[in-house]
């Protein structure tokens, strides 16, 4: 008896469930809700793609329902595609009979891929439209993209299917990377980049030797992926960059990545480096700011001097500049987190800074402001003099303990250095290095009138918003008015004069703050 009346009760379950309407779908009739109106997909170069944008369409009644078309209002001719949960449709441009369960929703994911022909061509917007429905009722978002036009650099491909490449160092040593030398008779002049369109480039461009690439202000160079520019042996780099006027910053000369998207504006490493290989002539860099590289500036055995003025560095994923036995100078240079140093004189080499500003808040216990050393493992020599390392009213901060690394390597190899009204964060807190002569603060040959900031309260430079990359400091902060008159630059990173004496130590003239909005 049991058993008969467990069969009955399974099959009144079979029953009570053939009969459920829970997953019976009615047309929809334009009762769906959306996450957002219109999708901006925000800029993006000419024939780039751009970044995956998100819609959510939610079924806020209480009935299952079928969508009869999801689609582009361009058709397959439209430049956005779509995924609908996970589905692929005619082309990610046209979907049919899209079943959505009351109270559900679902993602609608957006790409594009335009061309700067395909854009409006007042406002160089390319829009179009998701239309949900059918021909007689549709709701609708809108989508909206600004395309940017831009000269882009890239290597050739041969006509043997190889693609153009470099080759760095010779013999067993010699490695071929992605680039290629700037053309002279190509786009105009590739030795002069102007403010007339951006330039996107692929790979590294390298300046040849006996040759100079000149940077004109307002010029916007953005870089791909794993690229960069090198310049050889007997080439040199000028970065002629101006101060701006105006929040355009229409004479700053800019190098970042290629994604302009929001989300990538603060990203390190989505490209290489400004690399100035062995035997480069150096140049003049004035006036760039250089975000989210790599390394910003890696200069190696340079036989010139490489002047770097009014220049700002931010975020890169191992150094802003990493000198290795280079030959460097430096006045109202600014750098900003690095994942090993803001500025990294690494080799020996010969490094003079004057009114610079070092922060590096990497979220790390190993990262520092400055780090000198002189010596490479492994290398022939290993040790290299440093010959001169001078550091005058400069600050050097950060979120670690110690932001001052000093490394000497061979007993017998010179090791010149010496600060000069300079902040220093150096919080022994471990007395690791008390008995160190390296960081004998009290040696006036090594560093004369510098304060030694020990912990995070004391002296602290009070920068307005290292998160924002802004580090001026205020009239009352404990770097103002303690520079060397002997050693000043007369304007500030920014086009200031220096007005106080003695002078702010840093980059910037000390200011009052704006409120931030």
């Amino acid at each position: 008896m049991r058993k008969t009346a467990l069969a009955l009760f399974i099959i009144a379950l079979i029953s009570l469930a053939s009969c459920r309407t829970d997953f019976d779908f009615q047309p929809s009739v334009g009762q769906l809700a959306f996450s957002k109106d219109t999708v901006y997909l925000d800029t993006v170069f000419t024939d780039i793609g751009s970044s995956t944008y998100t819609l959510k369409v939610y079924n806020k009644s209480n009935d299952n329902i079928s969508i009869p078309t999801i689609q582009l209002a361009k058709g397959q001719a439209s430049k956005y595609r779509m995924t609908v949960d996970g589905m692929t449709g005619d082309n990610g441009k046209i979907f049919s009979n899209v079943e959505l369960l009351a109270k559900d929703s679902l993602y609608i994911f957006i790409e594009t891929t335009a061309n700067i022909a395909d854009a409006n061509p007042t406002d160089f917007l390319y829009t179009d439209q998701i239309q949900f429905g059918n021909g007689t009722n549709f709701q609708k978002v809108e989508l909206v993209t600004l395309i940017q036009d831009a000269v882009f650099l890239y290597p050739q491909k041969f006509e043997d299917g190889t693609t153009e490449t470099l080759t760095l160092g010779s013999g067993e040593n010699a490695q071929e990377i992605y680039g290629f030398f700037l053309d002279e008779n190509d786009h105009g002049n590739e030795y002069e980049l102007t403010n007339e369109k951006p330039y996107v480039i692929y790979g590294y461009a390298a300046v040849a030797n006996g040759k100079t690439l000149n940077v004109h202000p307002g010029a916007r160079l953005h870089f791909h992926a794993d690229s960069g520019i090198i310049v050889a042996g007997g080439g040199t780099i000028n970065i002629n960059g101006g101060v701006s006027t105006t929040e355009a910053l229409e004479n700053e000369v800019i190098f970042e990545g290629d994604r302009l998207e929001p989300d990538f504006a603060e990203v390190p490493g989505q490209w290489g480096t400004i690399w100035l290989t062995s035997g480069s002539l150096g140049g003049n860099i004035n006036h760039l700011t250089l975000k989210n590289a790599v390394a910003g500036l890696l200069v190696e055995n340079n036989a010139a001097v490489l002047n770097i003025r009014n220049t700002q560095i931010y975020n890169q994923s191992v150094a802003g500049i990493l000198g290795r036995n280079g030959n460097i100078t430096g006045e109202n240079v600014v750098i900003n987190n690095c994942g090993q140093a803001c500025f990294a004189g690494t080799y020996g080499g010969k490094y003079n800074f004057t009114h610079c500003t070092f922060n590096n808040d990497w979220p790390s216990s190993t990262q520092y402001a400055v780090l000198l050393d002189n010596y490479i493992t492994g290398a022939d020599p290993e040790s290299n003099p440093l010959v001169e390392a001078n550091f005058t009213n400069s600050i050097f901060y950060g979120s670690n303990q110690i932001e001052l690394k000093l490394n000497k390597h061979n007993s017998d190899t010179a090791f010149n250095y010496k600060f000069t009204n300079c902040l220093i964060k150096f919080n022994n807190i471990s007395n690791q290095y008390t008995d160190d002569p390296l960081y004998d603060f009290d040696n006036g040959a090594l560093f004369s009138e510098c304060l030694i900031a020990k912990n995070s309260v004391d002296l602290n430079p009070k920068f307005f918003n290292p998160n924002a990359n802004k580090l001026n400091i205020e009239p009352e902060s404990p770097a103002a008015g303690k520079g060397d008159a002997s050693v000043i630059v007369p304007v500030d990173v920014l086009g200031n004069p220096r007005t106080s004496t003695p002078p702010d130590l840093g980059a910037y003239q000390s200011a009052v703050f704006p409120e931030e909005n």
